[in-house]
């Protein structure tokens, strides 16, 4: 188990995937696959196949962008989609649609607005978070200076960094509160531990997967904490030489910033994930630490969806997966 625990396998899987509501989201390289367990216990399972990247999607720092885009609207898809499986039927009767939604269904046609639905719904989510993470830190920094107008720069910064991680935090340890929430953690917790089986070398069983550590290097609560790291930084190095002051000036320029984070961070991630040494293990243990909010452990039927997940999506030749 020690080696385990450093989160040293002899094999770096590229299959990943996401918690969802009584299920979980697995894609290797060229399947994706959704299973669910129903309100009755029979497991649902829905594929589909991953269009290979072409392109500027496998340019490094380019990459990143493909891939946080990809992942947020496929994730919104199977996350709709497993909140209609798993719900015992009680709340589909008298469900009318409102608002946008309503306006959507009724000038588009089937999957079309369903697309557009989730489109925006993926858009809203990225909104929400960079507003939440990026902006609002910048915003309340900008009200302190009003108050202390003789703060330097360089502090004003590095107090935005704290505000970043502080409600970063507090949003992951508020989610984790919430009982819904925490059993899509456990889910979360069964997707890191059946991908630790497999890395290992260990037959998907229950009993191996259970044995596994649920904190994995690779992980999206890593990614998202990396990304308010990285722009601390360019805060710091970037706003404070050329003394930019103004609130709105210091958002707009988050909000520029932000492609280059993310493809920045990716490529970070992908490093450090795939490597076990001394400095990469280091630099990756705050976000490891962050999944102390974001992953519990599961039951065995949690388990038993997460390696059916898996199984679905490994690829028929071996090692094609390798990190």
């Amino acid at each position: 188990m020690a080696k385990q625990e450093g989160n040293c396998t002899p094999f770096k899987t590229t299959c990943g995937g996401q918690a969802l509501l009584e299920g979980i989201l697995m894609q290797g390289p060229g399947k994706r696959a959704m299973v669910v367990r129903k309100a009755d216990g029979e497991l649902v399972v829905e594929e589909e196949m991953v269009k290979p990247k072409k392109g500027p999607a496998r340019l490094p720092f380019i990459r990143g962008l493909f891939v946080f885009g990809g992942s947020m609207v496929h994730g919104m898809k199977a996350l709709m989609r497993s909140a209609e499986l798993s719900d015992d039927g009680s709340l589909e009767e008298g469900v009318e649609l409102t608002g946008l939604d309503k306006w959507i269904s009724e000038h588009f046609e089937g999957e079309k607005a369903v697309s557009i639905i989730i489109t925006l719904a993926a858009v809203l989510g990225i909104a929400m978070s960079v507003g939440l993470f990026i902006l609002l830190p910048t915003a309340l920094t900008g009200l302190v200076g009003l108050v202390w107008t003789t703060m330097p720069l360089w502090v004003r910064s590095v107090m935005e960094g704290v505000l970043k991680v502080a409600i970063f935090m507090g949003y992951l340890f508020l989610c984790s509160r919430m009982k819904e929430i925490h059993r899509v953690f456990e889910y979360h917790g069964a997707e890191h531990k059946t991908i630790y089986c497999y890395e290992n070398g260990l037959e998907l069983t229950v009993e191996n997967v259970r044995r596994q550590p649920r904190h994995h290097p690779r992980c999206g609560t890593s990614f998202l904490f990396v990304v308010i790291a990285v722009s601390i930084f360019l805060s710091i190095v970037i706003f404070t030489p050329l003394k930019i002051e103004n609130t709105f000036l210091r958002m707009a320029l988050h909000l520029l910033m932000l492609p280059v984070i993310v493809g920045v961070t990716y490529e970070f991630n992908r490093y450090v994930g795939g490597h076990d040494g001394p400095v990469c293990r280091a630099l990756r243990a705050p976000g490891m630490w962050m999944q102390n909010f974001t992953t519990f452990e599961p039951d065995d039927s949690m388990i038993e969806v997460g390696i059916e997940a898996l199984k679905r999506v490994l690829p028929e030749e071996k090692g094609s997966d390798a990190w």
